[in-house]
């Protein structure tokens, strides 16, 4: 996983995101010309949860979370498609 960018303090929250951005499935398909947009779309991502976002801050969000394949539309867009995960457990209904 790479480091962070320098230029910035992060956050412990935002270093708990790039770690799990980094860690996921999708991270198999970057290389090290990724990280500064991953690194953006913490950035992004963190001002709009904090409501200090622009309209724009919240566009790029989003437009960055497509291009990194991060939502479902992106990694459709990219032709990438996850394993099936397991399938939930059955719990029967009360009464039934």
């Amino acid at each position: 996983m790479p480091d962070l960018p320098p230029g910035r303090d992060w956050s412990d929250a935002e270093r708990e995101m790039w770690e799990m951005l980094w860690e996921g499935p999708q991270a198999n398909e970057w290389d090290d010309s990724f990280i500064m947009a991953v690194a953006m779309y913490v950035s992004h991502t963190f001002a709009v949860f904090s409501s200090q976002a622009s309209a724009w801050h919240a566009q790029e969000a989003r437009h960055l979370g497509d291009r990194l394949g991060l939502t479902p539309q992106g990694m459709a867009a990219l032709g990438w498609q996850l394993p099936p995960s397991a399938p939930a457990p059955v719990v029967p209904l009360r009464g039934a």
